[in-house]
């Protein structure tokens, strides 16, 4: 543990000296008592000591825990935050310490345990406890404790965390006391992954901009992700499209959809059956790997060819053919009205006709997706009414 060499000066990183032991001794001020600390500390974080040196160092460490100049605690925090051969009396002493001596501790020493992390973070102690919720790991119980007793930057920094285990109790929690928070509502939508209860009850909660990327990123019912994804579409399609903007748009939105693997068969053929053809066609280029302008060609192509050589390109179940042929010429044979919910109306239109058709004729509509639709058509009919009602 302490070399023979005759001089002091290697810092805080050298190994400790004779000369250090009699600097120390002759002058045990608080900036030798916090370098020498640090010597010991920093040999004990690289694992430079032999058996038989290590307990005396981890003895030395037990001292100067102790000592009544924060400079010198502070020293040693620092110095040893990592050192897996800390002793678990002298991690926890630190961690109890002023917020300036217990947080590097708090932020990285593996030596305290989760039962030392529990009681802790159960004090009203922001920094702490900001200082567990960045953490590597943060354990489940932990995250918990933090939910419970932390306020908003704690939670914050707690769900920006991977690496904090949060359960769905957890995650609720922190929905029932910071629901209001923006900030904690972005962190929450995006983590990595959310329990699908928790994906349901955000979308009620988040902006606009937040609940397309639960849609995009997070396991949602098929039917809620399909009604989001395709509401933000019909409200958005106009707008679009009057300022020239839209088919970019369009297919980045499509992009990162199959990206995350959400550019479900569902969702292609319940958008087309919406009259949204640009989805469509986006959609289908995207999983039959093809430039956007080829699959609009094959779209076009009044023949049955093109379209269903597409399909088959894309990986689609052979039944959304029919659908998608039937759909495309609906669009054909209805126009936009130019009114005031025209959107609306072109939908209601198309989707009439479709689910007329499908009652007598067999396209391959699987009952799941004729009972969104139908529910749709509910929608937008009352939709379409009210604003026949705004303009009379």
């Amino acid at each position: 543990m302490v070399s023979s060499g005759d001089s002091g000066n290697g810092g805080a990183g050298g190994a400790l000296s004779a000369a250090d032991v009699q600097s120390l001794l002759k002058d045990p001020s608080v900036d030798n008592r916090a370098a020498t600390v640090a010597k010991v500390a920093g040999q004990l974080s690289a694992s430079s000591f032999s058996a038989t040196e290590l307990p005396l160092a981890q003895e030395i460490l037990r001292v100067m825990a102790r000592d009544a100049e924060r400079r010198v605690r502070e020293a040693l925090a620092r110095e040893a935050k990592s050192a897996k051969d800390l002793p678990h009396d002298v991690a926890l002493l630190l961690a109890k310490d002023v917020e300036s001596v217990a947080m590097p501790v708090l932020e990285f020493s593996d030596v305290l345990r989760e039962e030392d992390l529990v009681e802790i973070a159960s004090a009203a102690d922001e920094m702490k406890q900001s200082a567990i919720a960045r953490r590597e790991t943060v354990p489940e119980a932990v995250a918990e404790t933090l939910i419970d007793k932390g306020n908003q930057t704690v939670v914050e920094t707690l769900v920006r965390n991977e690496g904090a285990a949060i359960s769905e109790s957890g995650f609720n929690k922190a929905i029932e006391r910071f629901g209001d928070d923006e900030n904690i509502k972005d962190g929450l939508v995006h983590r990595s992954s959310l329990p699908i209860g928790i994906s349901e009850r955000l979308v009620s909660i988040v902006s606009d901009r937040l609940r397309e990327h639960l849609v995009k990123h997070h396991d949602l019912p098929a039917n809620m992700a399909t009604d989001l994804l395709l509401e933000a579409r019909e409200n958005a399609t106009l707008s679009l499209v009057s300022n020239g903007a839209g088919a970019q748009k369009v297919e980045d939105l499509v992009a990162e959809l199959h990206r995350n693997g959400r550019l479900t068969e569902s969702i292609v053929v319940r958008a087309a059956c919406l009259g949204d053809l640009d989805f469509a066609q986006a959609a289908l280029a995207a999983l039959a790997s093809v430039p956007l302008i080829n699959a609009q060609k094959l779209f076009d192509d009044e023949g049955k060819l093109g379209l269903q050589a597409l399909i088959q390109r894309s990986g689609l179940p052979k039944r959304s053919l029919p659908v998608l042929r039937k759909a495309i010429d609906v669009m054909r044979d209805t126009d936009y009205d130019g009114l005031e919910g025209d959107r609306e109306r072109f939908s209601l239109k198309v989707l009439e006709r479709l689910l007329t058709a499908f009652e007598t004729d067999d396209f391959g509509l699987t009952e799941e997706d004729v009972e969104y639709l139908m529910k749709r058509l509910t929608a937008l009919t009352s939709s379409t009414a009210q604003v026949r009602e705004q303009l009379h």
